[in-house]
Formats: structure tokens, sequence, C-alpha cells
């Protein structure tokens, strides 16, 4: 089937009041992507044309999407899903065969199971996606006949005792043909408990034309699993960066606790790295080998090249570790930080838009903005760069094995050239050229004689 006769319909509508929230429910993240992008994101591996259906009110929600290429159709009231693919329909164009439905609440379906789906489905059929639920509470039940072939589909809310005891639900997620919506849909009455238009129906129609109704069963209730409040959500979380562990650790990667590691991105790990327990990886980060992360790093939008070691409780946010560097414990690398091979940034160092050349490091107690360090450089404790004059940063420029003494203040913009030497408790606001000594620190002054003060009561 060609990508121009498949039209793809997100329905994200809803009102999600069940979240207790400001923010629309499609919108709140799982694993750092909303939910809506996640649909959106599977279905653009069969389509190109997806059309999103909002409320009117849900600004927020077409503003998420202002980047994609996305089409939106707005549901004017919430009368149910049937009445929000009607509103779809007039975007779907007249050479679309088939129209695949699917819910902007779904967040972890995979497109191989839509492309099982597709498989399964006649052109001029109808087919859907079912599962089998061990408590299908709430879930609307499929009905088959002695044959087991379909027949209906029936909500919780009007299916007879029997029929809740059905374990065989529906999904949501539909395939239909372009050609019988505009019928379907019009048929469609508010006959049922919920006073709704349901698009259930739509496979009672198909069963009366004599229309081929195929499904398709996804084994892994996970990727099938709607949300409706932050229990959910948090439970879909979960489970999702418990598949990333078992997917690290089949490639080769140490994950100490896969209970206890949350993915809320795109990770990619190479083999015989170690990730201890509690850390949090956002963003893209991108991991080599042999790479030990301590437990408790929050790492966010970064490289970390072979052999590095990142201690408890690091920092890492828009950096570039290079292999063989040690970072941490308690360090905190900021955008545009950039370290060579073999660095060493210590405990309760900061670095931002710092670039580090091969050996050198800063172990503890610094703060290195602007900077741009040779190799093989060594910064003393205490030692911070001022950047910021109130408007505008300057940079800090230090050449190769420039060595700066501890609790130094380097005011920028500045240059230390190669192998300029700082004098501990200097503040520097000029160059120091090379192989030279700079001081800048007020003369020690001894006071004989002077007698301590003497605490004095209260009363005095």
């Amino acid at each position: 089937m060609s990508a121009s006769s498949l039209a793809v319909v997100v329905l994200a509508a809803g009102k999600g009041t069940r979240m207790r929230s400001n923010l629309p429910k499609v919108l709140h993240p799982l694993a750092g992507v909303p939910m809506l992008k996640r649909v959106v994101n599977t279905a653009r591996e069969l389509s190109e044309d997806i059309i999103v259906v909002t409320s009117p009110d849900a600004e927020t929600v077409r503003s998420a999407l202002v980047d994609t290429d996305v089409r939106i159709a707005v549901q004017e009231r919430q009368r149910g899903t049937g009445d929000a693919l009607a509103a779809a329909l007039p975007a779907i164009g007249a050479d679309v065969d088939q129209v695949l439905v699917l819910c902007g609440d779904v967040p972890l379906l995979k497109a191989a199971t839509l492309q099982r789906l597709l498989a399964a489905t006649l052109t001029e059929g109808v087919s859907l996606v079912t599962a089998r639920f061990p408590d299908p509470t709430g879930l609307g039940r499929i009905l088959r006949d002695g044959q087991g072939c379909i027949t209906g589909i029936v909500e919780e809310r009007d299916a007879t005792v029997a029929e809740r005891r059905i374990d065989e639900i529906n999904t949501g997620i539909y395939l239909l043909p372009r050609a019988q919506l505009e019928d379907w849909l019009g048929r469609l009455d508010v006959g049922n408990a919920q006073g709704e238009y349901y698009l259930t129906d739509v496979i009672r129609f198909a069963v009366e034309a004599d229309l081929p109704v195929a499904s398709i069963t996804c084994d892994d209730l996970a990727e099938v699993t709607g949300v409706n409040d932050r229990a959910q959500l948090v439970r879909l979380e979960r489970e999702f960066s418990r598949r990333k562990a078992e997917q690290l650790l089949a490639s080769g990667v140490t994950v100490m606790d896969p209970a206890r590691f949350d993915v809320r991105g795109d990770m990619h790990v190479e083999q015989d790295t170690v990730i201890d327990v509690n850390c949090v990886f956002s963003g893209k980060v991108v991991i080599g080998r042999e790479v030990q992360i301590g437990a408790h790093c929050v790492i966010e939008d970064a490289t970390i090249d072979d052999g590095a070691v990142i201690a408890p409780f690091t920092h890492i946010n828009g950096a570039h570790v290079g292999a063989g560097s040690r970072v941490g414990p308690f360090a905190r690398l900021r955008e545009g930080t950039d370290l060579g091979e073999h660095c060493r940034i210590g405990n309760f160092v900061e670095t931002k838009k710092a670039r580090l050349g091969a050996g050198s490091k800063a172990n503890h107690l610094a703060y290195l903005g602007d900077a741009t360090l040779g190799e093989g450089c060594n910064v003393g404790a205490g030692t911070i760069t001022c950047n910021y004059d109130g408007i505008a940063k300057h940079p800090t420029v230090l050449g190769d094995d420039v060595f700066v003494g501890s609790n130094s203040t380097l005011v920028a913009p500045l240059n230390l050239a190669d192998r300029a030497y700082v004098a501990a408790g200097s503040t520097i606001t000029s160059r120091v050229p090379e192989d030279s000594l700079g001081v800048g620190r007020a003369r020690q002054r001894n006071i004989d004689g002077w007698k301590r003060p003497k605490k004095t009561t209260e009363a005095d």
C-alpha cells in the first residue's frame, strides 16, 4: 500500500478531567515526550497524511504541534469518538483509500503493530486491534459469533452481565475504508448509556454490509494501554524505562537495578558500560564503551566517550565528556561544556560553555564559565572565572600547561598564555605572558602586639 492512500486520524479532543491538570491530557509527557507527539511520531512511520482532532479550546495542543506537518480538525462539542472522526472527515482527501484511527493517549503503541494491522486488512474491509485484559473493567468488549467472527463491539455501560465477562477488549485502533465513512458516520445515533456517537458502531455497520472484518491481537498490553489519570501515566513511564533497561542489558550494558533507572528521551549506550542506581537520562544521550556512571546522576542531551567515569551525584546537561575523563562527584557540567580526553572535573565544580584541552583539570570548588583551556592546565580549588559584567559575557582563554593557584579570581576578558602561573589568592585582570607568574593580591601586613577583643556581657 502506498503512503498516499492512507490517512491517519489521531483523536485528541478528550478533556482528560481525571488528570486533574490545567495541561491537556495528551500533552502530559511520557519519558520526556508528550503522549500526543509519541503517537504522531508512530503514525508518521506509516503515512505523512496525519490529522489530529482537538477541542475548540485546546490552543495548547495546537501550539504543541505547530512545528510539525500535521493538520488540525476541531471537534466543536464532546459528543463521542464517532463525532470526533466526523470532524476530521472533511480533511481526508478523496484519494485516500483507508483511514487509520488512533488515540492520542496511547503513547507506547508501536509502528510494527500497525503494520501488522495493515497487512491483515483488505482495502475495502474493516479491521481493528484487540487485546485480552485480565481486568477489562471500563473497556469495550469484542463480540464474536460461534465461528469466532467479529459481530460488533459493546461498551461496558451497555453490556449485559454475560458480555461483561468477555476479556477481549477494543483498543480504539481501527482501520476503516474511506469510501464508507461518510455514510457510516452519518448513521450514528446517541441511543446508548452515555448519549454519545460511538465510533464502535461502524463495526456493526460493516458486518451488516457483509464487508470483511479482520482483527489482530496485541499481546503486549502496555502497548495498547490508554492513559486516563496520573497513576496510569506513571505506570507506563516505569514500564518504558524498565524495557529500555532490559534492552541495554541484552546489548552488553550493565544496569545495576532496572527498577531504579529512568530514561526520558533517546538513549544509546555501547558495550561494557555500567550504570548504577537512580540515574536519570533525558533528551538525547550517547554513551560509549566501558563508561562508569555512578549512582544518582542526572544526564541530559550529552555525549560521553569511551572509558569516562562519571562519579555519583553529577549533573550533565548539553555537554561532551571526552574519552577517559573523570567527572564528579557532585559536579555540574552545563550547556556548551566540551571536555577533551583525560580531563578531570572534580567535586563541586561547575562549568558552562567551557572547553578543556586534553589532560586539563579543575579538581575542587571552581567555576569555569565562557572559558577555553588548552592542554595540561590545572585550575586550583576556589577559582572562578568572572565572565559576566552585568550586561554581557566575556571569555577567559588559557594556553597550554597553565597553572592557576587556589582561590584565584580571573576577571574576563582575560588571556593567560602558555605555561603561565597564577599565584594562589590572586585577582587577575590583565594578560599573563608565557612562562610568567601573575600575582594580584594585597601585600600581607602583620600588626605586632595586637590584642584580641574581649567579649562583653549584655549588661555592659
